[in-house]
């Protein structure tokens, strides 16, 4: 305090003190108090979309002989049930991870792991949505790039692929794709930010956190696909579901 109260605050230097840390990491992921961190906001949630683009044709897929080969003896919701625990026991394993990171003494960037987290759960989202697809006889139609992004449209608007739609599957690979995407992503990753509060929360509730979101979107999906469901019976030799070996 200056031993005149009457005296005014000195000017400031024009540079503020450099904030380190968690708190930092925070303010800079959700733009609080700065104009125009908003715009490396947007500029970083975009390049999370493309990083998900590019990765959903690379996630490697069981197509319904593979996956009854590998689970003999089940129902189609005996087999989504197997699938839906495994998935969700890996997105918790993620949050777990980015939780624990959290806890260090002096946590690494928060933006890096979130954005990480978002990637290694869609990829494990994504997995799944294909794979009940299968299971529940409504494969998109197309080649392997082609499904992915109707599978990669199906994770962005949390709901099953309508494959008597052409409609549908053509959205995939438009712009407003790109746009919804988007969204989801910062819903993802505002989601999230509990996990990495101050105090840290942690790898537990990390790990509850994506174990329910994963378990809620695949019943969203499980209840689209089985409006359509097709029996195995009913269904014509598949094709490769695998992208080619180069």
């Amino acid at each position: 305090m200056p031993t005149d109260p009457t005296a005014l605050p000195t000017e400031p230097t024009g540079k503020a003190p450099q904030e380190r840390g968690h708190g930092a990491s925070l303010e800079a992921l959700t733009g609080r108090g700065a104009a125009g961190r908003g715009g490396r906001v947007r500029a970083a949630i975009a390049v999370i979309a493309d990083r998900i683009i590019d990765t959903a044709p690379r996630i490697p897929v069981r197509d319904l002989a593979t996956l009854r080969a590998q689970f003999p003896g089940l129902t189609p919701e005996e087999l989504a049930d197997k699938l839906v625990a495994g998935a969700c026991a890996a997105t918790a394993t993620v949050g777990a991870g980015v939780g624990a990171a959290a806890m260090l003494p002096v946590p690494p960037a928060m933006p890096a792991e979130l954005a990480a987290e978002v990637t290694g759960v869609a990829s494990v989202e994504i997995k799944l949505i294909a794979e009940l697809h299968e299971v529940y006889g409504l494969r998109p139609a197309g080649n392997f790039r082609q499904r992915a992004m109707a599978c990669l449209t199906s994770w962005t608007e949390e709901r099953g692929i309508d494959v008597t739609k052409p409609a549908s599957l053509n959205f995939a690979l438009g712009g407003q794709m790109r746009r919804e995407l988007r969204r989801q992503i910062m819903k993802r990753t505002l989601r999230n930010l509990p996990n990495l509060t101050p105090f840290m929360i942690g790898a537990a509730v990390g790990a509850f956190m994506n174990r329910r979101d994963t378990g809620k979107l695949a019943e969203r999906i499980r209840k689209d696909l089985r409006a359509h469901q097709v029996p195995w019976d009913a269904l014509p030799g598949s094709a490769p579901t695998a992208p080619p070996h180069d």
